[in-house]
């Protein structure tokens, strides 16, 4: 009789701690903009073709007369008001339009529990022919949206389809294996500044990729491999109080002397602080899911990419502090020496926020599009 006691108040401990893990580790439902209990829509969005919405703000001069036309991918915690990264004197000197968009689930943009790099591009390529861009356009990623940019590389700037798409713009034909198909970019040219690693990336070598990983604050290297191995664990690894989450998402981040200055500097400027309402609609599809995203298991390999502008009508910039403390020199300079075509600019006693220093955003800009140094 006791030892039948005994099984039914285990059994009933049990389910009880079942349930409580559970509810710990399951994220609560996003708050979606719009929505009855959802914050309000306030910004400019579009409807993609699945439903969801993207929203994005515009930046720079009209694109009716611009002369250059940029789709620009936010970091780790900001959203589509961090456009400012171009500045009112850079696009009205080369004539630059940019458009920033909210990743699915930041700002106003209807969460992605699908979520990956290659959807993120394809939203890319849909928002740019929804406001009209033209069959041609530059991308620029900064931090965690240089990654995007390596999936616009990969899935938007060459396709090849079959004859169907004859009528489409910007139209040329090659011969493969006697077959006529039709081909064509998306991308006019690309920059990567100061782009977040995927450290388990096969093209990396182990002992590389390793060394980089254990760069990383002790807290962050339990936070990223969390994203990778367990990612269904991310969101009560980051909001449990018992260990160390992410340094970024607790606002204090590994910073190199450079990066103080600057940050220091941009502060006091009111210049570039994170907003409150990026993640309005939930820290698990903003800022976790691009955790799971970005050091998950991707599509594809950067590594593996061939040079989407062999006529020459386009590059690819990466932009890197060599005192970066978040984000590993050394996988960058690897990453530029196995993809020659990638034009990779090291910029000495710089950090993570290098294109902030004086002059490096007209630089970057200008290097791309006028071929400057």
């Amino acid at each position: 009789m006791l030892s039948s006691v005994r099984r039914l108040i285990f059994g009933v401990v049990l389910i009880g701690f079942l349930a409580w893990a559970f509810q710990t580790i399951v994220p609560p439902p996003p708050n979606i903009c719009g929505t009855p209990n959802g914050p309000p829509v306030t910004a400019t969005r579009i409807k993609l073709r699945d439903g969801r919405h993207l929203a994005y703000a515009e930046y720079g001069v009209p694109k009716e007369r611009a002369k250059y036309k940029f789709v620009f991918f936010h970091g780790f915690g900001f959203g589509r008001n961090d456009g400012s990264f171009a500045t009112p004197e850079i696009t009205e000197e080369l004539g630059l339009y940019l458009v920033s968009f909210d990743r699915p689930g930041y700002g106003e943009s209807d969460p992605d529990p699908k979520r990956t790099l290659k959807s993120t591009a394809f939203d890319v390529e849909e928002l740019a022919d929804q406001l009209g861009l033209g069959s041609k356009f530059y991308v620029i990623g900064n931090s965690m949206g240089g990654q995007v940019v390596w999936a616009c590389l990969k899935f938007i700037s060459h396709r090849c389809e079959d004859l169907k798409l004859i009528g489409c713009e910007s139209v040329t034909y090659i011969i493969v294996w006697s077959s006529i198909v039709c081909h064509f970019g998306r991308l006019a040219g690309a920059i990567l500044v100061a782009p977040v690693v995927n450290y388990w990336l096969p093209g990396f070598p182990n002992n590389l990729a390793k060394e980089a990983y254990y760069e990383q604050l002790p807290q962050d290297q339990w936070a990223v491999g969390v994203a990778h191995y367990t990612p269904w664990l991310t969101y009560r690894w980051n909001t449990q109080k018992w260990f160390p989450s992410s340094s970024v998402i607790a606002q204090k981040p590994k910073l190199s002397p450079p990066d103080v200055k600057i940050l220091t500097s941009l502060l006091a400027r009111h210049e570039r602080t994170p907003k409150e309402d990026v993640t309005q609609q939930g820290v698990y599809e903003s800022l976790l899911r691009d955790m799971m995203v970005g050091f998950g298991s991707w599509e594809f390999d950067p590594m593996d990419l061939a040079n989407p502008f062999l006529d020459n009508e386009g590059s690819v910039h990466l932009w890197h502090g060599n005192e970066d403390g978040l984000v590993p020199v050394t996988l960058q300079r690897y990453i530029a020496g196995r993809l020659p075509w990638v034009h990779y600019h090291e910029v000495p006693d710089a950090g993570h926020f290098l294109p902030y220093a004086d002059g490096m955003r007209e630089a970057i800009f200008k290097t791309l599009l006028l071929g400057e140094k």
